[in-house]
């Protein structure tokens, strides 16, 4: 085989790689139909035939979160669970809302890049780079600013005024995921084994004991 012909099929398999995340559409629309039994890669088309405006349709997105809890903060998700005619777009978005000092917690989508745009108030972002060098980097919005989180690298946000902010996120996958990491670590289902993350942590297994009871 020749050496132009090996790289031409290295070339079409890295390129396959590069542009491998969400499915393309093969058709005008797939609505997703959530009640198929069938079992795919994503959700199941509902026949165009029985497809309305409806399925397009999301409402809602000017309404606040509740703020009251822990965290001080609230997402309006739209995803294909949400608005069915997303279903192969790629596409999906989210809206935020902070209290004062609120914070939506470090968490990473593990499918899709994240696009945010601060609406309003003051707004503290950043993101984490992958081991080894773990880098911190991190930003002030202001209304009006925008800034764009890795796919699957853990990030963050906090409000940092005294009254409320909004931010409106777009997201490169019609089914982002999230791993909220305070969560997944000490909240799992069944606990993570409290010596594996007391030596993790390099902490005391009693700190892990009370951590673990918060979730």
């Amino acid at each position: 085989m020749s050496r132009f012909l090996i790289s031409i099929l290295l070339l079409a398999t890295c390129t396959s790689f590069a542009f491998a995340s969400d499915p393309s559409p093969l058709q005008d629309f797939c609505v997703a139909d959530p009640k198929s039994p069938v079992v795919v890669n994503g959700v199941v088309c509902k026949d165009p035939k029985v497809v309305q405006a409806e399925d397009f349709l999301f409402r809602g997105l000017h309404q606040m979160g509740n703020t009251s809890n822990n965290v001080g903060s609230d997402v309006t998700p739209v995803t294909v669970a949400e608005l069915p005619g997303l279903n192969t777009f790629g596409i999906s978005m989210a809206r935020i809302d902070f209290a004062p000092m609120g914070i939506n917690p470090p968490h990473t989508h593990p499918r899709a890049t994240e696009i945010l745009t601060v609406i309003e108030g003051t707004i503290l972002v950043g993101f984490v780079t992958s081991n080894t060098e773990n880098r911190l980097i991190t930003k002030v919005l202001e209304k009006g600013d925008v800034f764009v989180f890795p796919e699957g690298l853990i990030h963050f946000q906090k409000n940092l005024g005294n009254g409320y902010a909004l931010a409106l996120a777009a997201l490169s996958s019609q089914n982002p995921g999230v791993i909220t990491i305070a969560n997944a670590v000490f909240g799992s289902n069944p606990d993570i084994a409290a010596d594996i993350l007391a030596k993790a942590f390099q902490t005391d297994i009693n700190v892990v004991y009370q951590i673990q009871s918060k979730f």
